[in-house]
């Protein structure tokens, strides 16, 4: 056992990456459990493993007392002695105890510690490995699905993708080769589990990373995205170059880059966008293709503002079923109203005839029939001069208009 056990070892430690000196250790631990567990002892004991020659001794370990009241733990100074002169009170002595047939037991405990030992540090391997990975995009082979997951084959681990980070649009079949984004990666008690997604919006951002080398060197920038997985993208940018336009670079030639892109996610549309500092130019910009009249901020919230488009437009701006709108508020983070140029042109009259209309008779309080008496702490402050004045903005024309009607 002894060869063998020694030869399991080194094949651990070149081929699985587990060092000697921690399965040694481990198994000198579990080796005191069985040692007590299957000679019902209780004293302190220590197991001792011979890396040269493969052997395993088991020492009872016992205190140097002056008087013994359990010959278990405690060894008297006076046998200490006999042994070595040179023991005081206080002193570990270790006394060997390995039974004959330890070796069995031995045999055994080894087989269990080195196969949980592998299946940890194959657990640890693969979790270092793959933990690497989150928040990246990885290539992973469809391997079969039920009715709450998609298992996506990475190598040495299954990755699951939850119905929530399906594409509606797709179809996965077994042996598809896709990529996905790993959203997490976590240690669990059976092994790690790793979690991938193909709705994620960092997902296209990573895309954008692997087909656009100025987004990979950090010369243009993505600034925001908002994504309806499978149906249509928009993708704000930005150049830290003033040289290179943030739009056309992501484009490329021909619409070749983004569309290898739409094709790797079945279709889906994209809208790439400049992004700018100037938040109502970027919010006309986020409503594209529709053209942008005006943007009016709403002072009484920072973060919502009416749009006005051109009539024709309207319809383009909202998007079918509201799509374009709702991309376009959540790329620019604020609460988009967006009205027709006739329409909001008709609320502005409304508001202005509503502004400019004369007070009525309802809105004069009646006169009262009572006059009530004049109070000595109210002074009087009506004069001739007061009562025979004229109006300031009187109208010029209301004279001729009565010479007219007298004329008549």
């Amino acid at each position: 056992m002894s060869k063998e056990l020694l030869g399991a070892l080194d094949v651990l430690e070149t081929e699985k990456g587990i060092q000697k000196s921690v399965v040694i250790d481990a198994l000198e631990a579990a080796l005191v459990s069985a040692y007590k567990r299957n000679y019902d002892q209780a004293q302190n004991v220590e197991v001792q493993f011979d890396q040269k020659k493969g052997d395993i001794h088991v020492y009872a370990v016992k205190k140097v007392v002056d008087q013994v009241y359990d010959s278990r733990l405690e060894v008297s100074l006076d046998e200490a002695l006999t042994i070595s002169k040179g023991y005081e009170i206080g002193d570990d002595i270790k006394f060997e105890v390995t039974p004959k047939n330890f070796g069995r037991i031995a045999a055994q405990t080894a087989k269990q510690v080195i196969l949980q030992r592998v299946r940890e540090a194959e657990r640890n391997i693969i979790y270092d490995q793959y933990s690497q990975y989150e928040n990246e995009i990885i290539t992973g082979e469809v391997e079969r699905q039920d009715s709450r997951f998609v298992y996506v084959s990475l190598g040495k681990v299954e990755a699951v993708m939850g119905r929530q980070d399906q594409m509606p649009n797709e179809t996965y079949r077994i042996h598809d080769k896709i990529k996905v984004y790993v959203t997490r990666v976590e240690n669990a008690t059976k092994g790690p589990q790793v979690f991938v997604s193909r709705t994620h919006a960092d997902l296209l951002k990573r895309l954008f990373e692997q087909e656009v080398p100025e987004i990979f060197d950090g010369t243009v920038e993505i600034m925001a995205i908002a994504r309806e997985a499978g149906d249509r993208a928009k993708v704000a940018v930005r150049s830290n170059n003033p040289d290179i336009d943030p739009v056309g670079t992501s484009v490329g030639p021909r619409g070749q880059r983004v569309q290898t892109i739409v094709n790797e996610l079945g279709g889906e549309n994209m809208d790439i966008v400049e992004w700018t500092d100037d938040e109502a130019k970027f919010i006309a910009n986020a409503l594209n293709p529709a053209e942008v009249l005006d943007v009016i901020f709403d002072p009484n919230n920072e973060r919502a503002c009416q749009v006005i488009v051109p009539d024709y437009q309207l319809s383009l701006a909202i998007g079918k079923r509201g799509q374009n709108a709702r991309l376009a508020a959540k790329l620019t983070g604020y609460k988009i109203d967006i009205k027709s140029e006739s329409e909001a042109s008709a609320i502005m009259e409304a508001d202005q005839a509503a502004d400019d209309q004369p007070a009525t008779d309802e809105d004069v309080p009646a006169a009262s029939d009572e006059t009530p008496e004049a109070s000595a702490d109210t002074p009087d402050v009506s004069t001739d001069d007061d009562a025979t004045a004229a109006p300031a903005d009187v109208d010029e024309t209301s004279d001729a208009a009565t010479d007219d009607s007298s004329a008549e």
